[in-house]
């Protein structure tokens, strides 16, 4: 079900509200192509081959054969291929600063439920995806920001240590959460069994994604636009 636009304010009730971070409050398209032209730019500085046709042949690459060996095909197109260099272009992927902008609704929403406790929960390389939070200008709005890989990849996503973690800081009840995430693959199934309100939005590489029987979210929004009419309906059933 999508739902039209809806304008604040609402009813202030006690429920705690987490975020996924990739492709839900910001295209992560935006961060590979940002790490790529950070590794173009190796390519130039140590060899002085022309960083926009790196960039554009590993965009090539990526949209051919997805992130799999990139820089092991774009180091063989130059002759150079090895393992140290690909090791180097990951730890240069890895550790450069991105660009990144939220999207425009996640942009506007953030401020506007600040009064509630909001949480962000993140897969992935620690130290990646604290530079995006970093470069996002996010780790504000958030009374906590839960990278998973912290803990043990043991408790990524479809892990609930996370939030469980949560629950314990918050002092509430499954039933006080609402989690919006993106990748039906992960981020409902464990929380839906619990009485997590999920929230999917159709945003990022997933938003053509046919989930599976009982992954799927409970709501199902075109963007975060339209999630304060979610928070409302809610809110209402208190």
């Amino acid at each position: 079900m999508k739902f039209a636009k809806f304008e604040f304010p609402v009813i202030f009730i006690f429920m705690v509200i987490i975020f996924d971070l990739d492709d839900t409050l910001y295209d992560e398209r935006m961060y590979v192509e940002s790490g790529l032209r950070a590794v173009a730019t190796f390519g130039a500085d140590r060899f002085g081959w022309d960083l926009e046709a790196s960039f554009l042949l590993m965009i090539d690459l990526l949209e051919s054969n997805g992130r799999g060996a990139i820089f092991d095909q774009w180091l063989a197109v130059h002759g150079q291929y090895g393992r140290g260099l690909v090791k180097e272009c990951v730890r240069v992927y890895r550790h450069h600063t991105p660009s990144l902008q939220l999207y425009a609704e996640a942009k506007s929403l953030l401020p506007e439920i600040s009064t509630y406790p909001l949480y962000l929960v993140t897969d992935g390389h620690k130290i990646v995806q604290q530079k995006k939070v970093n470069a996002l200008g996010i780790e504000h709005y958030f009374k906590y920001v839960f990278i998973t890989h912290r803990y043990g990849i043991r408790h990524a996503k479809p892990s609930t240590h996370c939030f469980s973690r949560i629950m314990e800081r918050e002092g509430c009840n499954w039933y006080s959460m609402i989690y919006v995430g993106d990748n039906p693959a992960k981020d409902f199934v464990n929380l839906n069994s619990l009485g997590v309100h999920t929230v999917r939005v159709l945003t990022g590489v997933h938003r053509n994604i046919r989930a599976q029987n009982g992954y799927d979210a409970q709501h199902v929004i075109t963007d975060l636009g339209y999630f304060p009419q979610v928070l409302q309906e809610l809110i209402d059933e208190k």
